[in-house]
């Protein structure tokens, strides 16, 4: 343990506690709801030849389990390995990230599955559940990175209880009660992820801390077109939407985050406000333009009910109404996210969770066995022979 560190009071016995506990509610939650859907049930060859499948082609499975793959790695390795910048908490980032990424993603599967899969008192799951659970991750992992050094891990794991809870209410009024578009999730991951941690660190903040990190804005246009990707935006468009985001983003690194910071003592340990908050606004916005101005002409008539999926009680939905509805997808995931934060970032406060100290932050000898500093001495590339300089 370095010196100076202070000792993080039971945390020896409480965080396994707590993980057990939550563990224990996951398996008996997931007994009584989750079953296997028909694709993934031993039942499945039985079903292929009542209807007269002669390959595994029909397979949910086969078709997405590529992309699961992609998505999965991005959530366990991705984001952990994105936020080692910080030199005395490599091993927090890392071992934390996959802690509530572990946790989050079981409850994730049970609150999307009551949202959207819940059929005759069951959670029937397959690999587009386990895909969407990863994406409700993600945005918690977004949050994680505002507030990375400054949580103990049983705070991560209860802002991962709620934010996961949040996200899928969030999700279920954008997609299905105002049946917005936001295929890559500007909205629903990003902007939503982004400014609950920042709301979070805010009501967390510690006016004793300085931090410095460098990033770039290199996803920023990634993250913009997320609502549109399904949408015609032309290339011409992609363009402009990418240079304005790669834009603010970096002009966020420099101006907002320090405004942010010293302003509205927001502190946002891995820049998420200017790679994921405000690229997220963009795509949402842009979102709404390109559905708002959206015609048979461009998309032909069956592109065009597909797109937007105007269909059933939708079918009568025009493009100007359904751009309002994209406009106030924004508003809902904002609101969602500071309050939802604001709430959390409270019950988060309170001294049962083991804050973590003010010089506890950013280190990982509070929570890891790490090896001692040592200096090593200097290797003379072009003569190893020569004595190494004191």
């Amino acid at each position: 343990r370095h010196q100076g560190m202070a000792k993080n009071t039971y945390m020896r016995w409480r965080l396994p506690l707590v993980c057990l506990l939550w563990e224990v509610a996951m398996i008996v939650l997931f007994g009584v709801f989750v079953r296997f859907g028909a694709e993934a049930d031993a039942h499945w060859e039985e079903e292929k030849r009542e209807m007269n499948l002669t390959s595994d082609i029909e397979n949910d499975f086969y078709f997405r389990y590529p992309s699961f793959q992609d998505v999965h790695v991005m959530i366990f390795v991705g984001f952990g390995f994105l936020m080692t910048f910080l030199k005395r908490y490599g091993f927090g980032a890392v071992g934390f990230n996959f802690l509530l990424a572990a946790f989050g993603i079981q409850w994730a599967l049970l609150m999307q599955g009551w949202f959207h899969s819940f059929k005759d008192g069951k959670i029937f799951i397959g690999v587009e559940n386990l895909i969407n659970a990863d994406f409700c991750v993600g945005s918690v992992c977004i949050a994680f990175g505002a507030i990375l050094g400054k949580t103990s891990p049983i705070q991560l794991l209860v802002m991962t209880l709620f934010q996961v809870t949040l996200f899928s209410v969030n999700e279920y009024i954008l997609l299905n009660l105002l049946h917005v578009k936001d295929a890559g999730g500007s909205m629903t991951i990003h902007t939503f992820g982004a400014y609950f941690g920042l709301t979070v660190t805010r009501i967390l903040y510690r006016p004793n801390l300085e931090q410095v990190h460098i990033q770039n804005a290199t996803l920023a246009g990634g993250v913009a077109v997320g609502t549109s990707a399904e949408m015609m935006l032309t290339p011409y468009g992609s363009l402009i939407v990418g240079s304005i985001s790669g834009i603010v983003s970096t002009v966020g690194y420099v101006y907002f985050t320090p405004f942010l910071e010293s302003r509205l003592h927001i502190q946002d340990t891995c820049g998420i406000h200017n790679l994921h908050a405000m690229p997220g606004l963009i795509g949402g916005i842009v979102g709404a333009i390109t559905a708002a101005a959206a015609t048979e002409d461009v998309y032909g008539k069956e592109g065009f009910i597909k797109a937007f999926d105007f269909t059933g009680v939708y079918q009568t939905r025009t493009p100007s109404i359904q751009g309002g509805f994209q406009a106030a997808g924004i508003v809902v995931s904002l609101l969602m996210a500071f309050v939802g934060g604001a709430i959390v970032g409270g019950i988060l406060k309170l001294p049962i969770w083991g804050d973590a100290a003010a010089e506890n932050c950013f280190e990982d000898g509070v929570y890891w066995e790490v090896p001692e500093d040592e200096e090593s001495d200097v290797y003379h590339m072009h003569n190893p022979d020569k004595p190494a300089s004191p």
